[in-house]
């Protein structure tokens, strides 16, 4: 049984780091395409398009992850 509730507590570690892992990118991501959005007005369009293709990819990796952590919650 404790085997188990250290299971729980470790998929929910591992999930709010990969949660704070990806906020952290987005973030990071989305500061980057709002300074090039004010340097460059004319391609903030190609630049929030791109943009929004790379939050999609974080937040797969995130589900991903966060999908790992809850099978070896359970397992």
């Amino acid at each position: 049984m404790e085997s188990l509730g250290l299971g729980y507590l470790a998929a929910g570690i591992g999930a709010g780091i990969t949660i704070f892992g990806a906020a952290a990118g987005i973030g990071k991501l989305a500061a980057a395409a709002m300074e090039a959005s004010g340097r460059q007005p004319e391609v903030a369009g190609q630049v929030r398009t791109s943009m929004l293709i790379a939050a999609a990819l974080i937040e797969g990796a995130t589900f991903f992850a966060l999908a790992i952590c809850i099978i070896l919650a359970t397992k």
